[in-house]
């Protein structure tokens, strides 16, 4: 069997790096590119200490895309993966999402696109497996539960609010039933804004502070009881490695957008 050949766009940031050294190790995966406008011209291998790595690494997606890779890993910031999903869509390769802040306008566009260019896009907003369970178990919470709410966690850098991981479970949310608000927000005495934004039917709030990594709670709420679902990351990126591999892996199985990566996993 041939190997999947890869592009990587963010290889050198934190969670970029980490995957580049998952994939090195896989005996069915070949890193052929990799983009990081600091970076470009050098060797990935020395850039981020990994002997025998010899991926070049490129400024633009365009130049990384003539090496046709099978897939396209998007890991970079959201002004600008757009962008990158699209042309690699319309190279010819399936697209794994990393990003997060992308919204639902992008991701309709993305969704035509790809299937017209007949290719799949998988969008994780957290490849953590502890992630993907919260997501599944929330949305067995909201069969049963009408109030909830939702809060995402974060480092005090992190521009994007809410979060990828805290938007794709609101949007998951939304398709089982609408949060629950016993006073509407036009009757919210004081300040709007302390409930949080309503996003896709949910209240959500993003904490952006020092201390935290990624972390999401899932508050569901009944007359003397109350559920909590909650992840939460370490400081390493070695969480979102594995699930990162079997999106790679899995993305040529459909055409077109799937969002979360339960959509490839049996459970």
């Amino acid at each position: 069997m041939t190997n999947i050949r890869i592009c990587l766009a963010g290889a050198a940031g934190w969670a970029g790096s980490a995957l580049s050294r998952g994939i090195f190790a896989s005996p069915d995966l070949d890193l052929v590119a990799a983009i990081s406008r600091s970076h470009a011209g050098r060797v990935l291998g020395d850039v981020i200490d990994i002997k025998g790595l010899t991926t070049p690494v490129f400024a633009t997606a365009a130049d990384a895309l003539k090496t046709r890779p099978d897939v396209f890993v998007e890991y970079t910031k959201p002004d600008i993966a757009k962008f990158h999903i699209l042309s690699a869509l319309r190279s010819g390769a399936h697209v794994v999402v990393g990003t997060s802040g992308l919204s639902e306008d992008d991701y309709r566009e993305i969704h035509a696109v790809a299937q017209e260019a007949r290719r799949g896009v998988l969008a994780v907003g957290n490849f953590a497996i502890t992630a993907v369970l919260l997501q599944k178990f929330a949305e067995m919470a909201a069969k049963y539960i009408s109030h909830w709410e939702i809060i995402d966690y974060a480092h005090s850098e992190k521009k994007d609010a809410p979060s990828g991981t805290a938007r794709e479970l609101a949007n998951r949310l939304s398709k089982i039933q609408e949060s629950q608000l016993d006073v509407p927000l036009d009757l919210i005495e004081g300040p709007k804004e302390s409930r949080g934004a309503r996003l896709n039917g949910s209240q959500v709030h993003s904490v952006r502070l020092p201390g935290y990594v990624i972390s999401l709670d899932a508050i569901f709420g009944m007359s003397d009881q109350k559920l909590i679902l909650r992840h939460e990351s370490g400081s390493s990126a070695e969480p979102y490695v594995n699930g990162a591999l079997l999106a790679i892996r899995k993305v040529s199985t459909f055409v077109g957008v799937k969002r979360g990566l339960d959509k490839v996993m049996s459970f």
